[in-house]
């Protein structure tokens, strides 16, 4: 009994010793092997980098791929202000100190808004409203990097300006989508600086969906915002003339307009087609300006009701011409007094300015299909737009 005692004391000795040597063993290991540790932390960071992979989608790599060229236009501009000498509009300080003229007085104002570069040798597109009056502009980059630009032209008809700086080297940029229209549903996303929060830093993002293509909004200020895209991403203002992407990064629009009553995002914004503003920006880039000089020879008006029911019409759309300049482009297509024009270029022509909103789509030079009613019947005219200029 005694010997079995002994031989069971000392098995029991060893597996203690075992199992100590085996703790001590662990925790020489973790001190002093490179490879323990080194194992542990490459697991560790394949698994940081399997989750960052997992977090990485579309939009992540649209909005990385797009920062570096996404800027912030500075810009200052001239205003002139008009002073009442008479601060108080009162008859008494006239009577004793007699009627004086008010003065007009210059003062700089410095604004900001976004814009995003298009060419590698430093072509950037903004708004007109933003840059298409400024007598100085500075771009800021992403990278703190800040140079002055040239206004090259603007087309406060579609608000749009093209500016142009000098770099050393040449810039990232962004490309136009020109491969079909945008999809209702598809992911949009907006980049810019609302409320110039963020000078020379990366742009803000905000994301959403196209809401709707096609949305023509009433003229403002002689800018006519036809057959924009409507996008639920947040538009703040400073946003303007920043880029609005699709999921691939390139540009399916231009950041111009949001419908507000707060003043600030209310999920309804607006940008100007990338196909559309492609063409702008080439013919500013060509000319320096678009050419908007055409000349009808076109008097009307929009029909009234009274006018509708004597000339024994159902209902009062459309713009009624009341006048023909004589060896006009009108004349020459064949346009009569009291033709009543229902559609101008395939679109449908409700009222005068619906009339020179799709005006605003063409050239001198070109030529349009006006479709018109006369005497109950419908007609097809082609007419040649003429140009002021060489009529001048």
């Amino acid at each position: 009994m005694a010997r079995k005692l002994k031989s069971f004391l000392i098995v029991a000795g060893l597996l203690m010793a075992g199992c100590q040597q085996q703790v001590q063993s662990q925790d020489q290991q973790d001190a002093n092997s490179f490879r323990s540790s080194s194992s542990i932390a490459s697991n560790e960071g394949a698994l940081q980098d399997s989750i960052t992979f997992g977090r990485m989608n579309a939009i992540t790599r649209a909005v990385q791929n797009a920062t570096p060229a996404v800027v912030s236009v500075n810009v200052t501009q001239n205003q002139q202000v008009r002073v009442n000498p008479n601060p108080y509009n009162d008859p008494f300080y006239d009577f004793f100190f007699g009627r004086q003229r008010s003065r007009v007085l210059e003062r700089q104002v410095q604004s900001m808004g976004s814009g995003f570069v298009i060419s590698p040798s430093g072509y950037i597109v903004t708004n007109d409203h933003v840059a298409g009056n400024a007598s100085e502009i500075t771009i800021a980059f992403p990278d703190g990097t800040t140079l002055p630009a040239q206004l090259i032209g603007s087309d406060p008809g579609t608000d749009l300006a093209l500016l142009k700086v000098n770099p050393e080297e040449m810039l990232p940029f962004l490309e136009f989508e020109l491969e079909g229209e945008p999809i209702v549903g598809e992911w949009s996303i907006a980049l810019g600086n609302p409320f110039g929060l963020f000078e020379a830093a990366d742009p803000t993002v905000t994301v959403g969906v196209v809401s709707a293509t096609g949305r023509d909004l009433q003229p403002q200020d002689n800018r006519f915002y036809m057959d924009m895209i409507q996008t639920d991403a947040a538009i703040n203002r400073g946003n303007s003339g920043g880029p609005l992407l699709n999921a691939r990064g390139n540009v399916i629009g231009v950041n111009t307009a949001i419908f507000t009553e707060s003043g600030g995002s209310v999920g309804i914004g607006f940008a100007v087609p990338g196909t559309k503003a492609v063409e702008i920006l080439e013919e500013i880039r060509d000319k320096g300006f678009v050419d908007r000089s055409y000349y009808t020879g076109l008097q009307g008006r929009t029909l009234p009701e009274q006018w509708a029911q004597a000339l024994g019409l159902a209902e009062a759309r459309g713009v009624v011409v009341e006048a023909v300049d004589p060896s006009s482009p009108a004349e020459l297509a064949g346009f009569q007094p009291y033709d009543v024009i229902r559609t101008f270029g395939g679109e449908n022509v409700e009222t005068r300015e619906d009339f020179l909103s799709y005006l605003f789509q063409y050239r001198p030079g070109e030529i349009v299909t006006i479709q018109v009613i006369r005497s109950g019947s419908v007609i097809e005219l082609d007419m040649e737009l003429g140009s002021q200029r060489a009529a001048n």
